[in-house]
């Protein structure tokens, strides 16, 4: 939604009627992922792509039946290769696909707020269930209320079960933390839960060398930066003029000052002992959802072994990761920053790391 939202305003201020068609559930090679949105004005204007371009038309077509009659719809495309040069998916694919005679204003605050908020809609009766396979499209029904999960867990309204309120919350706390959207059932009823996670933040410790190129690549995945040294020569913004915050300090000081959490990745590059095990214990003790320290194995096991002394439980040291990064074989500072960033982003969302025609994908 983010991605449209920029021309959504700009409908908002002409006063257009907008509708919307969202995913909210895949199967096999779906071109788009959950959440992708196709954003429709009533006199035919549009934004967004829920398929990449193949299903576009018909979707466009129908949320202007939505609209006609008021119905929100949950319609299921998916094709076989057969029938690829048809309406549908040519890559095989299949994808839920909710479509609403209106654009919820919920959903576009969201959108343009700082994030850590999901939206929570519940989905027609008739909507297909997650078993894989043709399902023709029900009567639909009108658009439920959502509900939203604000960042401190809130739930701003009730489904009408206190059990129910606190499985949702909980399934919106969940796809916040893992930065996506997705569909649950609760209690006999279907949810999209559509998640605007906080901007993801790098906590890099050692302005090195390697430390640059990881800042660009983070920027470009769009986290937010924070570059810190004890060395004020080394964190400056000739150094790092994309870096979004440069703290000159040692490590236990700095992580109070800018708020070292649980969502935070922290990556240690100083190869200092005096920085690294401040930092890598800071990180650890906060519950940084990924914490990486570079150096080799033998310093690695050197490091342990004085962490371990220094009062760090075993089941915290078993979250290091170190040597840092994946193995892609580079030794380049950039390709160095490549390794620590895919191990970042893999932790993320859960990838292996393997090479994906190593993975067998239905």
């Amino acid at each position: 939604m983010k991605d449209v939202l920029d021309q959504v305003r700009a409908w908002q201020a002409e006063e257009a009627e907008l509708g919307r068609a969202v995913v909210v559930r895949t199967f096999g090679s779906a071109p788009r992922q959950v959440g992708a949105s196709l954003v429709v004005t009533a006199d035919g204007r549009l934004a967004g792509s829920v398929s990449g371009g193949c299903v576009e038309g018909a979707a466009v077509d129908e949320i202007q039946r939505a609209r006609a009659d008021g119905v929100s719809r949950v319609i299921r495309y998916g094709i076989s290769d057969e029938q690829a040069l048809d309406v549908g998916l040519a890559c095989g694919g299949t994808i839920d696909v909710l479509v609403e005679p209106l654009l919820r204003p919920e959903v576009v605050e969201a959108a343009a707020g700082s994030g850590g908020v999901a939206v929570i809609i519940p989905l027609p009766a008739d909507a297909p269930g997650p078993a894989r396979g043709p399902h023709a499209t029900g009567r639909g029904e009108a658009p439920a209320a959502s509900l939203t999960v604000a960042a401190d867990g809130t739930l701003s309204d009730t489904t009408g079960s206190p059990d129910a309120d606190a499985a949702v919350a909980q399934a919106a706390r969940d796809f916040l933390a893992r930065g996506g959207s997705g569909t649950v059932e609760v209690a006999g009823r279907q949810y999209f839960i559509e998640g605007f996670a906080a901007t993801p933040r790098l906590v890099i410790v050692g302005a090195v060398q390697v430390a640059m190129p990881l800042v660009r690549m983070a920027r470009e995945l769009g986290y937010a930066t924070v570059v810190t040294d004890g060395r004020a020569a080394f964190a400056t913004k000739e150094r790092f003029p994309d870096a979004d915050t440069l703290v000159v300090g040692w490590p236990d000081e700095v992580a109070e000052e800018i708020g070292l959490g649980p969502s935070d990745a922290v990556a240690v590059l100083t190869h200092d002992v005096k920085f690294d095990d401040p930092a890598i214990a800071a990180a650890l003790r906060r519950g940084c959802r990924y914490v990486g320290a570079i150096g080799s194995r033998r310093t690695q096991a050197e490091r342990r072994a004085r962490l371990l002394a220094a009062g760090v439980g075993e089941a915290d040291l078993a979250r290091l990761r170190g040597p840092i990064g994946l193995d892609l074989g580079g030794r380049a500072p950039a390709e160095t920053a490549l390794a620590i960033m895919a191990e970042i982003v893999a932790e993320r969302y859960g990838g292996t790391g393997a090479p994906l025609r190593t993975l067998a994908r239905t």
